[in-house]
């Protein structure tokens, strides 16, 4: 097949959707070693957990950024464009350079399965164009998360210089396991051998399996919660102010571009990470880069305040842990009342764990479909929601996010998107609250405004 734009190798990793998703790394290992190992030329944070990964993801790049590296980050799902998962140099990548690498991968991945060695995965070919762009544009220090799991997660053919596990609580279990313990051992797998190890808040039965993991391969665990103090934490959308210190600096007071106050948990692990890679390379950021990148971080679809006069409030939360997050957030976080619920999910997540849980915050639903070929029918969300005791409406997406505005505005309430991230994208566009360009050219980055450092790839000696 010949190509030559974007789109078409886009419809090509659409279409190896059908091939599901193969937990193994043969199939990584195979392309990496037919692109002549792009991987092994990255220092990389690895990032894993159930909740949180990406904004943490997010603050740490933000933070390196600030401090005059030159950084990338790869990150899962997107909400509206592929681009969004390949960040160079707090950019999204271009289309360009994308097509460039996609073309090298799809070399790979037919040469491999000509070899019967099987076909590649979008994940897999997704993140072997990762590793692709990050090495033609030069970038050694990248912020890689995880996409499933972890142990036998595409991402997990590099060698981190830090490895991280943010919140880890009961998602994907016909992937990972049905208990805390089983799901923390697939989140485990990212850790290697005598490289240091942050952890996120989680239950008791998952830190012992993360510790067991990391005794076993001579690892220094960081406790992110002992590690950083935050105080006086306030927050509301789209914001969140603490006063922060560690062991080694007093930060001070950080306005973080992000709200909601599980953000607090996603911030103490960031600076915990960011932390353990100065000990690592033995190198020191400056205070400034931290407080400067935080206050600049963009993450969008988290606790979002999207639009005002109602305030629209967006947030991907898709499982019953992150429903509880937005429930507090939702209560402490001085948002209007009563509140209007847009909600739409895939037909593989929890949908009436999540409602059970926000159900009693809200005086009216309604129901919708997600831009997925995965999408809950609006109809039996609808049932579902009326079993929760919500008056609810099955709408279109347009029709529902008016009629919700037109609600709380009379009520002087505010509306909420819950969900699904591909929701939080679709409603981020319909609001023009999405960050960043939605057609190609308006974002190449200029040689100017690349920050000049590298970082040594290799660890400091011990």
């Amino acid at each position: 097949m010949r190509m030559n734009d974007l789109a078409s190798y886009i419809a090509v990793l659409a279409q190896r959707r059908r091939f599901g998703m193969r937990p193994g790394l043969a199939m990584m290992e195979a392309l990496m070693a037919r692109l002549d190992h792009p991987e092994r030329e990255l220092a990389v944070i690895h990032i894993a957990g159930t909740n949180g990964k990406g904004s943490t993801a997010a603050m740490v790049a933000a933070v390196l950024q600030a401090a005059g590296l030159r950084c990338g980050r790869y990150t899962s799902p997107h909400l509206l464009r592929f681009n969004e998962r390949i960040f160079v140099d707090g950019l999204p990548v271009t289309d360009t350079a994308l097509t460039k690498a996609f073309a090298a991968v799809e070399v790979a991945a037919q040469a491999a399965a000509a070899a019967g060695e099987g076909e590649a995965t979008f994940f897999e070919s997704a993140t072997a164009a990762a590793f692709v762009v990050f090495r033609e544009a030069g970038i050694r220090l990248v912020v890689l998360e995880t996409g499933l799991g972890g142990r036998l997660d595409a991402t997990n053919v590099v060698t981190p210089l830090v490895s991280v596990i943010t919140r880890i609580c009961v998602d994907h279990t016909e992937w990972l396991g049905d208990t805390i313990a089983e799901i923390a051992a697939e989140k485990a797998g990212i850790i290697k051998a005598g490289r240091m190890v942050v952890c996120g808040a989680m239950p008791p039965e998952a830190q012992a399996v993360v510790w067991q993991q990391a005794k076993m391969l001579g690892c220094r665990v960081v406790e992110a919660a002992t590690a950083v103090t935050l105080a006086g934490v306030k927050t509301e959308p789209g914001r969140l102010e603490a006063t922060v210190s560690t062991t080694n600096r007093a930060l001070g007071k950080i306005h973080l571009t992000l709200g909601g106050l599980y953000q607090a948990e996603n911030l103490a692990t960031a600076i915990a990470a960011l932390e353990a890679v100065e000990m690592t390379l033995g190198v020191e950021f400056p205070d400034e880069a931290f407080r400067s990148g935080l206050a600049t971080v963009c993450w969008p679809g988290r606790f979002q305040l999207a639009a005002k006069n109602p305030s629209v409030i967006v947030d991907g939360a898709h499982n019953p842990d992150c429903a509880t997050a937005l429930a507090t957030a939702l209560r402490k976080g001085h948002v209007k009342r009563p509140l209007a619920m847009v909600c739409g999910f895939c037909d593989d997540k929890d949908a009436a764990g999540v409602i059970k849980i926000l159900a009693p915050l809200f005086e009216r639903a309604w129901a919708v479909e997600t831009p997925s070929p995965r999408s809950m029918t609006a109809a039996n969300l609808h049932a579902l929601l009326q079993l929760h005791g919500l008056e609810a409406i099955a709408s279109e997406t347009a029709a529902a996010l008016e009629e919700a505005r037109n609600w709380a505005k009379i009520n002087n309430g505010s509306v909420v998107v819950c969900g699904s991230l591909f929701l939080a994208g679709d409603v981020l566009a319909r609001l023009n609250a999405y960050p960043w360009p939605l057609a190609e050219g308006q974002f190449e980055p200029s040689e100017a405004l690349r920050p000049p450092h590298q970082v040594p790839v290799e660890p400091k000696p011990s």
